[in-house]
């Protein structure tokens, strides 16, 4: 690992703050869960039905997978800072013709150009493994998300509140406004922390086999694939969930949608105090063991005729609970398998993992009726749990990097 400056706080001479990691992966985090207490509203706005909205969802879900295959190699080829600058810069205006969308149709199109926000995360993660070893990358990215939780904790609950009294347009202000602002931080503080490579993305491409072809890349990615599958399985069925099923308003489901990252947060926390203790592997199978449980309690009160708001809701926080213990472990152990390739395998990474995210996501609404109840979207989440716990399997008896 090559040594690096000392971090200084907007001085771009060093690597970036952590303050400034965490707003990077902030932006993609709000981008994501802001609108969702607004999803019926806008579908009556733009007089379609509530499944074409949902693709605002699982449609944004799929772009950030392609996206980040794309950014992951664009950024170990030129650098990290130039590719987070122009992320963003396209992120304020995707977010701006997204609030004056004439029609779903071009709204659609600007959802989905906003998913290049997911550069913050790729490349936060790739910062921190640029700079530290295997374990403690574990440990900051655990820090680095539990800063980033922060704002699906609240974002839900400040888009009900703006969409209650300005209407949904005002999600997307904030966006742009929150994209600006971070876009003007990174300017100032993010230093570079890659050599470029100069290689071009067919060059990079070169690099994959060596990914795809570990056993090790594997069992970490499908297990961040499945673990964070289930919260996303939760995003395309939860607004269904609380307000045809329940019958919440906007705000209280943006308050019931915060609820899983109450867990996420002290997940976040213990992952990054004592993953180097207890272990990358054991730290994540912790989780998932922790989200099964939380999940399957919830299922069987439900079945039992015992379910409601608040045992669907407060259940979620165990699935927050073990993701945030599960998921920095995971993503640390996929891009270490080849440190000099950080970015690719972040962004290879993270692609199977909002890919298998679009997919439940989908599934997350189309397994829901008002006549089912919410149990068809518990087992989905307990499923999906279970088996990133049976992904770690593939780690087991590979070689360390």
């Amino acid at each position: 690992m090559t040594a690096v400056p000392a971090v200084r706080f907007l001085d771009r001479t060093t690597p970036p703050h952590m303050a400034t990691l965490i707003l990077m992966a902030g932006v993609p985090a709000l981008s994501q869960s802001v609108f969702l207490p607004s999803l019926a509203h806008m579908a009556q706005h733009f007089g379609t039905s509530y499944g074409v909205m949902q693709l605002a969802v699982s449609g944004y879900l799929a772009a950030t997978a392609v996206l980040q295959i794309l950014l992951g190699s664009v950024a170990d080829s030129f650098g990290r800072r130039p590719v987070m600058l122009a992320a963003l810069a396209i992120f304020v205006l995707a977010s701006l013709g997204a609030m004056l969308a004439p029609s779903v149709g071009v709204f659609l199109a600007c959802r989905m150009l906003q998913g290049v926000s997911v550069a913050g995360i790729v490349l936060s993660r790739a910062v921190v493994r640029d700079t530290v070893g295997t374990a403690e990358a574990a440990s900051r990215i655990g820090y680095v998300t539990m800063g980033m939780a922060l704002v699906p904790m609240v974002g839900p609950v400040l888009g009900g509140l703006l969409d209650e009294v300005w209407g949904w347009q005002a999600s997307f202000v904030l966006l742009a406004a929150a994209g600006a602002l971070v876009l003007a931080l990174v300017a100032l503080d993010q230093g570079e922390t890659a050599r470029a490579r100069g290689e071009g993305l067919r060059g990079q491409l070169r690099h994959y086999p060596a990914l795809l072809g570990s056993r090790r890349f594997w069992g970490y990615s499908l297990c961040a694939a499945f673990a964070s599958g289930a919260f996303f399985a939760l995003l395309g069925g939860a607004a269904f969930v609380s307000g045809e099923i329940f019958g919440l308003s906007p705000l209280w489901t943006g308050v019931a949608l915060g609820a899983p990252s109450i867990g996420y947060v002290l997940g976040n926390y213990l992952a990054g105090r004592h993953s180097m203790r207890v272990g990358l592997d054991r730290m994540a199978l912790l989780g998932c063991m922790v989200a099964v449980l939380g999940l399957g309690a919830s299922l069987i009160l439900t079945l039992a005729g015992l379910g409601g708001p608040w045992v669907f809701f407060g259940f979620c926080m165990a699935l927050g609970l073990g993701n945030g213990m599960t998921l920095p472990n995971a993503m640390a152990g996929s891009i270490s398998v080849r440190p000099d390739l950080a970015a690719t395998a972040s962004g290879l990474s993270g692609a199977i993992m909002t890919a298998g995210g679009a997919v439940l996501a989908v599934l997350g609404a189309a397994v829901l009726s008002r006549g089912t109840g919410p149990w068809p979207l518990q087992a989905l989440m307990a499923g999906s749990v279970a088996l990133a716990g049976v992904s770690l399997l593939l780690v087991r008896g590979t070689a360390r990097p």
